[in-house]
């Protein structure tokens, strides 16, 4: 690492070194970092950056990539284990300047929506706000709930070749990255604990307290126990899993726009129990898309009402709707003149050069100087890329120009900085990247808070020119050092502190319920697809026994009445075709009811949960995923069997997770009754495809032992090979079988009467009388006798298991009409 740490230094770099001066020589804040990594070698370091990836992919930290088509894919985290370092007496500077620019933008911003004094006098011109699809009309004139229009505030740094921090852009509608940088210092403490202890790195926790404190304050009622709420585009959104990382970390629900619903100018959230106010909405979806009703009217992701709600103040909103009327570089230019306006001081933090096209002088500047320059648009919600002027040919010079000077205003022009480099460890190498640091700033009573650090970006390449996670950039850890030993502090409280119990974190929103529900039967549903398909392959190896022969031959038609493999395997079909088939009910996610498929129903219902999960339920899910996606199984019979009997113990430790870790509140309840609806689903369809359609082969009774994990009970009890009517008893009416249809109704009916109550007090539920129902239809089968019945007179069985499964449909319904959907708030 010394020889490595020693060529970085030496290697050419056009902007200001973080690490190292011109000289070679390391800077004063790097010194005790790096003379530790000097100690170390290249295998130890790639073994900690092993580490690093592995936490990463057990926390899910992903961030979501869109291509032109719109289509997306979850690339996991990329993070860089070399930290950057800030010196005590940089950071002080720096953050005096920060709070400084959050007051003037607050001011600018509470100007815009109320007199537009600024534009009436020619501070601003009006076309940089009028012109702006940022400016959100309905705004206007609102006195927000909780006094703040701009709450959190970031914005993106980069050093100059003399060192300076400038300003690239500000953050203003839903500013993302605290959540990654929480994480990412999570992850480098694991690996750095020595020199993190000691080089008295300034901790995060206190920020994200004071952040919690604010966002509470902000009620405008209920102030002693306010109702705050995460609200979230959902999991499809490219940095979700920071929101719902964040909402664990602070306590809040995380919530999306079909959780959400106003009555009478006051936002609700719709639970299990019921509709409950909502105080404040730390909002994480773009302002336009907040209310269909007044704002954009074909999105889903908003709540209908949500800004008349704002309006009459019964709601505070983070950051307020129109908030990103300011996230413009086009503003850039004029806050030195408005800071002098409006504080009376000088600018403290500079930005970077930049020229607004709406502007005929300054486009005139910017045609005439086009190499100089990083044309990008202006404002929040402008498509494409930063184009490099000097990149450009004579054509495409002449072809952008035309574009801009068609809509000048929607462009700006900023200078092209020679980024500061840091070092980055990266195919056992240690180069210098370009960076850009993003602050993050929040109110503290009369003052402002700012997060000791940020979240640094780097770019994937020592020659890129963009900074950018779509991208494929690169993240670190932002150590800011402290002059001594700084506070160990936490949001958990200590063991002496008396806390008064909140309701609030039991409440369960609909959507959760559903989720979870769901959850429940895909993962059930998953079981149950890798546990016929092992018992199936079980019979294609081995030793090839006339038993597994004839179990075989009446398995394929089994899975054919099941409408797991195609009508022409009815009839005899060479052995290759069938392997082939079942090696595509493993491998094909784009086949209906495959292995892969059915992970991807578990993977998205339980990345909605991110935020209900416990951090080893979720790193056995993502376990799941990375065994299911990550192997290729079409060659051989016994490397599928393999793969089948791993996920088999896998989905079992999830069970076992769910029954004995989980806290019996409304989601875990949830999460059974989809298994239990499921599991006993899954017996009727595997049962009635055993004797429908005939003539009927018992020789498919074994493996259907198997399959539902019975066989051992049925050979101790009966000491004889499986005949229909003693395996219709023990799957179906055997109330000490964990895996039989009377058990997962005795659980329905169970989990049935601990639902919440509707109606008067006292009232059944109707959930609970249709399980009821169920039981008592079976109470008074004699198995022995409906079987000699059906051999005689084929359909008895076929209308009892059909009965029973549209029963059970009408269960599920039942449960999703009721708790799914709030349309009227019924439920107490």
């Amino acid at each position: 690492m010394a020889d490595l740490l020693a060529a970085c230094s030496r290697s050419p770099a056009t902007g200001w070194g973080e690490a190292f001066a011109p000289d070679g020589q390391i800077r004063p804040a790097w010194q005790p970092f790096l003379s530790s990594l000097a100690k170390l070698t290249v295998q130890d370091l790639n073994a900690r950056r092993e580490e690093a990836n592995q936490l990463l992919r057990e926390h899910g930290a992903t961030y979501t990539i869109y291509n032109e088509q719109k289509q997306y894919t979850d690339r996991h985290w990329r993070l860089d284990i070399l930290p950057l370092i800030i010196s005590s007496q940089e950071w002080s500077g720096l953050e005096a300047a920060l709070k400084q620019r959050s007051r003037l933008l607050r001011m600018l911003v509470k100007d815009i929506y109320g007199e537009r004094r600024l534009l009436k006098e020619g501070w601003i011109p009006p076309s940089l706000v009028m012109a702006n699809p940022g400016f959100i009309r309905a705004a206007h004139g609102v006195n927000p709930a909780g006094g703040h229009m701009l709450f959190h505030h970031a914005v993106d740094l980069a050093r100059g070749p003399d060192g300076r921090w400038v300003v690239l852009a500000d953050r203003t509608q839903a500013p993302s990255g605290k959540g990654y940088s929480l994480e990412n210092r999570i992850v480098l403490t694991s690996l750095f604990p020595d020199e993190f202890r000691s080089m008295h790195v300034h901790r995060l926790a206190a920020f994200f307290q004071v952040e919690r404190d604010a966002l509470r304050a902000m009620a405008p009622q209920n102030h002693a126990d306010p109702r705050v709420v995460l609200f979230t585009p959902g999991p499809l959104n490219e940095t979700y899993f920071e929101h719902a990382y964040k909402a664990r970390y602070l306590g809040f629900p995380l919530v999306e726009g079909a959780d959400l619903t106003v009555r009478g100018r006051k936002v609700y959230l719709k639970t299990l129990e019921g509709l409950r106010q909502v105080d404040v909405i730390v909002r994480r979806v773009d302002d336009t898309f907040c209310d269909p009703l007044e704002l954009r009217g074909e999105t889903w992701l908003g709540v209908p009402g949500l800004v008349e709600a704002w309006r009459a103040g019964t709601v505070a909103i983070a950051n307020g709707i129109g908030s990103g009327v300011i996230e413009t570089p086009a503003l850039l230019p004029f806050l030195p003149g408005l800071c002098r306006h409006l504080l009376g001081e000088d600018l403290q933090l500079g930005n970077a050069e930049t020229w607004w096209c709406g502007q005929p002088k300054e486009l005139q500047h910017v045609e005439d100087n086009l190499d100089r320059f990083v044309l990008k648009r202006a404002f929040v919600g402008g498509a494409g890329q930063p184009v490099f002027g000097s990149q450009l040919t004579d054509v495409q010079r002449d072809e952008l120009m035309a574009r801009v000077k068609a809509s000048p205003q929607d462009f700006a022009a900023q200078e092209r900085l020679p980024l500061s480099t840091a070092p980055v460890f990266e195919n056992g190498r240690i180069e210098r990247h370009p960076l850009v640091l993003r602050c993050y700033i929040v109110p503290h009573g009369e003052d402002f808070a700012v997060l000791p650090g940020g979240l640094t970006r780097v770019s994937p390449s020592p020659q890129g020119l963009v900074v950018s996670m779509q991208a494929g950039g690169i993240s670190k850890d932002t150590w800011v050092l402290a002059d001594g030993p700084v506070e160990q502090l936490t949001l958990l409280l200590p063991p002496s502190v008396v806390v008064r119990p909140e309701k609030m974190a039991g409440e369960v929103p609909s959507r959760v319920a559903d989720h979870f529900f769901w959850l429940g039967r895909y993962v059930e549903r998953l079981e149950d697809a890798v546990r016929v398909l092992r018992a199936v392959l079980q019979r294609m190896t081995g030793e090839g026994t006339e038993d597994q022969a004839r179990e075989l031959s009446a398995l394929v038609p089994w899975l054919v009445a099941l409408g797991r493999l195609p009508d022409r395997f009815g009839t005899k079909v060479a052995s290759g075709e069938l392997r082939g088939e079942l090696f595509a009910l493993i491998d094909h996610s784009n086949r209906d009811g495959s292995v892969r498929e059915l992970m991807n129903r578990v993977s998205f219902n339980a990345t909605a949960l991110r935020d209900r999960l416990s951090d080893d339920t979720w790193r056995l899910l993502n376990k799941l995923v990375r065994h299911v996606h990550g192997r290729n199984v079409r060659s051989r019979v016994p490397e599928a069997l393999e793969f089948l009997n791993s996920l088999v113990l896998e989905l079992a430790a999830f069970t076992g997770m769910e029954m004995e870790n989980m806290t019996r509140g409304h989601g875990w309840r949830f999460l059974d009754l989809g298994r239990r609806v499921e599991r006993a689903q899954n017996i009727l369809t595997l049962l009635k495809a055993a004797v429908h359609p005939p003539p009927r082969n018992d020789s498919v009774l074994g493996p259907l032992l198997e399959v539902f994990d019975s066989a051992m009970s049925y050979r101790r009890r009966y000491h004889a090979r499986a005949q229909l009517a003693p395996v219709l008893d023990m799957l179906i009416a055997d109330e000490t079988n964990p895996r039989s249809l009377t058990w997962q109704l005795h659980q329905l009916t169970r989990h049935a009467s601990q639902l919440p109550r509707t109606g008067r007090e006292g009232d059944a539920h109707e959930e609970k009388r249709q399980v009821d129902g169920m039981l008592s239809e079976l109470a008074g089968i004699n198995f022995e006798t409906l079987v000699k019945h059906e051999d005689a007179n084929p359909g008895a069985l076929v209308a009892l298991f059909d009965e029973l499964f549209s029963s059970l449909g009408r269960l599920s319904q039942t449960i999703s009409a009721h708790y799914f959907s709030h349309a009227l708030p019924h439920v107490r």
